[in-house]
């Protein structure tokens, strides 16, 4: 018997290395998991297989596929015709398009206008303006949807919407959900509002907490559309709120064909969550209003590829001049790094914006670790002082702008449900430069001794938290 055993055991060993061999990507963590297997019969093999299989990505597909989220892999949708307008003769312009082009499966569409709204005091009241002037509908999705006072002004203004005919819907987020006592849901039951929340805990089913959906947006009527990184909580409220609590963040009023991406990527989070079937419906369609190119990106576990970091190291790559980044959450890929320093060695010049202070700080703690590594290759960065800063941007040039809810951390690039909107604009671009330059100028710039003179303690934890990066 124990020779059967040995035997069983060593068999799931061979087995579970194999697939190791053949599955993972990264060599390095293909032999650790080789060695693991072999090195401990059967104990190995257990962890290989608790630890070291993504299910994330193949249980997202198949979950929102049962609620038909994922329609385009079952329709045969001829490739859009391309907006002439939207394809420039420059070759930064002209190769981010054709990158974008060939891992999203969203077009490039002109005629829009981008107007960037700052904190909560410009957000907050263009959205309930236009929740108040809705006709047809108002689809909502937030991470976090607190029914703090403001929270309750906009809950008021969605009833009132719904009870005079618009089609209202709201969908947040189960994990989301519990930055507030109280939920937003029960105060809209009994209403005309439909609200859903997305992947609501269940017993069997634990890696649900790594799947969040932390996109933001807000359509009505699908002519005129919010995205960005600004949940709908007072402590956005930047005038108003405490110190302690305060986020300064920006968010983006959209109008134009974009708006139909924004609708889009909404009613595929709705049928997943609902399992409610996809039916014809005739859209208004949205007017062209302005001169920005724009396209909405959806990533997350569910997509083909992992393509928000595609296309983020492909402007790192085409940058000539300029890269700015503001972010919450700086911890990069070991491409995205290697395309920082590539660019800052070729002579771009490369600017990040961090907080000072962050406020989950063994992300922080994480990040501090990184550091060193842009700082050596003349990449430049800079700490913002509180309040704690959550924006997030990509400025390439004075061409590109990479905006919306994704940070640059493994959770937003290949765990979480985001959604972003590259814009090809030089006025909006030029106006989100200034303001990158404006919270520069407010912030201290960090050297590389300062870095590495840090206490030993510091240096020991920040390089602690480093290990958890994957998962951060």
């Amino acid at each position: 018997m124990l020779t059967l055993l040995v035997a069983i055991l060593w068999a799931l060993s061979v087995i579970s290395a194999g697939h190791a061999l053949l599955t993972k990507r990264d060599p390095r963590a293909a032999l650790g998991w080789i060695v693991t297997c072999l090195a401990v019969p059967g104990v190995g093999a257990l962890c290989y297989w608790l630890l070291g299989v993504n299910r994330i990505r193949a249980r997202a597909r198949e979950l929102q596929e049962q609620g038909e989220g994922m329609h385009w892999l079952h329709v045969n949708v001829p490739p859009a015709d391309q907006d002439v307008a939207c394809y420039p003769k420059d070759d930064t312009s002209r190769a981010l398009i054709t990158l974008s082009d060939a891992v999203t499966r969203r077009p490039l569409v002109s005629g829009n206008q981008v107007d960037i709204l700052h904190n909560g005091e410009q957000t907050y009241p263009a959205m309930l303006e236009a929740i108040r002037n809705a006709r047809e509908s108002i689809y909502l999705s937030s991470y976090i949807f607190v029914p703090d006072s403001l929270g309750m002004q906009f809950v008021r203004e969605l009833i009132t919407a719904a009870n005079r005919g618009v089609d209202v819907r709201i969908l947040i987020d189960a994990f989301g959900e519990l930055y507030s006592r109280g939920r937003v849901r029960r105060h809209l039951r009994g209403t005309k509002v439909k609200v859903i929340t997305f992947l609501p805990p269940r017993l069997l089913h634990s890696f649900y907490f790594n799947l969040r959906n932390h996109r933001k947006l807000l359509v009505i009527d699908n002519c005129l559309g919010f995205t960005g990184g600004i949940n709908i909580r007072e402590r956005h409220l930047v005038e108003a709120a405490q110190d302690s609590i305060r986020v300064i963040d920006i968010h983006f009023r959209l109008q134009g064909p974009v708006c139909e991406q924004l609708r889009d990527a909404f009613m595929e989070d709705w049928h997943y969550a609902t399992k409610e079937k996809r039916t014809p419906r005739e859209w208004p369609r949205p007017q062209t209003v302005g001169n920005a190119c724009c396209r909405g990106i959806s990533a997350g576990p569910n997509e083909p590829h992992e393509k928000l970091n595609w296309i983020i190291i492909g402007a790192l790559s085409c940058a000539k001049s300029h890269i700015r980044i503001m972010t919450p959450y700086f911890i990069p890929s070991r491409a995205q790094l290697a395309a920082i320093n590539v660019a800052a060695l070729r002579g771009v010049r490369v600017e990040i914006i961090l907080p000072a202070q962050n406020n989950l700080p063994f992300v922080g703690w994480a990040a501090n670790a990184y550091l060193f590594e842009v700082l050596e290759h003349d990449a430049r960065v800079y700490f913002h002082p509180p309040p704690f800063v959550h924006s997030k941007l990509l400025l390439i040039d004075d061409k590109y702008a990479l905006i919306g809810s994704a940070n640059i951390d493994p959770r937003s690039l290949r765990l979480n449900f985001e959604f972003n909107v590259e814009v090809f604009d030089q006025h909006t671009v030029a106006e989100l430069s200034d303001h990158f330059d404006r919270s520069r100028d407010r912030s201290r710039q960090v050297t590389l001794q300062e870095v590495d003179s840090r206490p030993l303690v510091a240096r020991l934890r920040d390089s602690f938290f480093k290990l958890f990066s994957p998962y951060l």
